[in-house]
């Protein structure tokens, strides 16, 4: 079965306990966050989170989906099933350098029969999609 990912790393200034806590606001998340919308869930092993998927040239998309591992001050990950054949994992991890300074990397994994389909059709759209994301997180993260 085909795995693919698209990922972003980028720099940041702040710690680690800062990053996380702008993560898992969910009801702030558009404050940094303009392609994952509308966000909804609380943080627990298996639960739910729903959110509006906006990349540029898509449209509009709702997602349901549900809480894989999460790892306070380090991982956010979340699961989605796309039909029969497909399946996403949306993930954000947080890598502690110096206190005060980290990596945050963000991005999704396809897997099933069509995940390669998807991928090369869309990559285009999502890659930028996900720089804009990293660049937000980043402002909101470094403003304390």
């Amino acid at each position: 079965m085909e795995t693919i990912r698209i990922e972003h790393r980028i720099g940041v200034r702040a710690t680690a306990e800062r990053l996380w806590d702008v993560l898992t606001d969910f009801s702030g998340w558009e404050r940094w966050n303009p392609h994952e919308v509308e966000v909804q869930g609380a943080l627990g092993y298996g639960a739910p989170i729903n959110l509006t998927e906006r990349l540029p040239d898509l449209g509009e998309r709702q997602v349901q989906a549900h809480l894989g591992e999460w790892e306070p001050n380090a991982q956010l990950v979340w699961v989605e099933r796309r039909g029969f054949l497909f399946r996403t994992l949306r993930y954000y991890e947080i890598e502690e350098l110096d206190r005060g300074a980290c990596i945050v990397s963000h991005g999704m994994v396809f897997t099933g029969l069509r995940a390669e389909l998807f991928h090369d059709k869309h990559r285009g759209r999502i890659r930028p999609a996900y720089e804009a994301i990293s660049e937000k997180l980043k402002q909101v993260a470094e403003q304390g």
